[in-house]
């Protein structure tokens, strides 16, 4: 889980948490993340006045964003 997302760099490497998101992904999305959870840091999205989503692409190149608590980094 990442704690603050304010040092992650555009273009880093995150691993989606499966257990965190599979209650709100369609089986699509979530049949690409069990095949390859490694995504790519695009961006960031206010999704409510008190939290920012981060915007990521998974392999097949679709953008997705998800919370901080979903997802960690990859060293």
């Amino acid at each position: 889980m990442i704690k603050n997302s304010s040092k992650l760099q555009k273009g880093q490497t995150l691993k989606v948490e499966i257990t965190e998101v599979e209650d709100r992904l369609s089986k699509n999305v979530i049949r690409q993340i069990q095949e390859d959870p490694i995504v790519e840091l695009v961006g960031y999205k206010m999704v409510d006045g008190n939290q920012f989503g981060l915007a990521v692409k998974l392999k097949n190149g679709e953008v997705n964003w998800f919370f901080e608590n979903e997802l960690s980094e990859v060293m």
